[in-house]
């Protein structure tokens, strides 16, 4: 029986490895990825599916502005392990993305995806034509689901991350982790 919850930090590895299996090294030369990057997932907005204590299934969302002063959520990576693939598990770690997402008060969500498979949890491109990426992407791509009906009106300009930044290292960690031991040869 799949398991869908919440992302606990013993998750990490087990979801850096799905993801590599699910995308390869690809996925870090993706234009959502840029989004992404340096920042945290929003609070409580992290999911996987869990089969038998394996996890098989991954879903984040981050928080952006859908151009100036719209604040939203970017959903992804989705991904599904190959051998758990075709049992409504993405569809399951979605419909939870959304639910938090509106439960928590959050307005509207986007992603990079494909129209046919987002579409029906309501997914389109009817709001974002005015949105841009920072980096390439094809636009019919680019989707929103607007939680609050009109949360993107006007919405218009450059996506950017909003999100927290991980918490920076203290130097005393960084250069204690940096000393080792020299070994001096013996006098004879």
């Amino acid at each position: 029986m799949i398991t869908i919850r919440t992302e606990r930090p013993a998750d990490v590895a087990a979801r850096e490895a799905l993801l590599d299996v699910s995308y390869g090294p690809s996925r870090f030369t993706k234009t959502s990825e840029r989004l992404r990057k340096r920042r945290l997932p929003a609070e409580g907005l992290s999911f996987v599916a869990v089969e038998r204590g394996r996890l098989v299934g991954t879903v984040r969302l981050w928080h952006v502005a859908a151009g100036t002063g719209r604040a939203a959520l970017l959903l992804g990576p989705l991904a599904v392990h190959p051998d758990w693939r075709n049992r409504g598990i993405g569809t399951a770690l979605v419909r939870r993305a959304i639910e938090d997402a509106l439960r928590l008060g959050h307005r509207a969500v986007l992603l990079v995806g494909d129209a046919p498979y987002y579409g029906r949890f309501g997914f389109s491109a009817t709001t974002t034509g005015a949105l841009k990426l920072p980096g390439p992407w094809e636009a019919e791509r680019l989707l929103a689901l607007e939680l609050t009906p009109g949360a993107l009106d006007g919405a218009r300009g450059m996506i950017r991350a909003t999100g927290a930044r991980p918490p920076r290292p203290a130097i005393g960690a960084l250069v204690a982790g940096l000393r080792q031991p020299v070994l001096h040869p013996r006098a004879a």
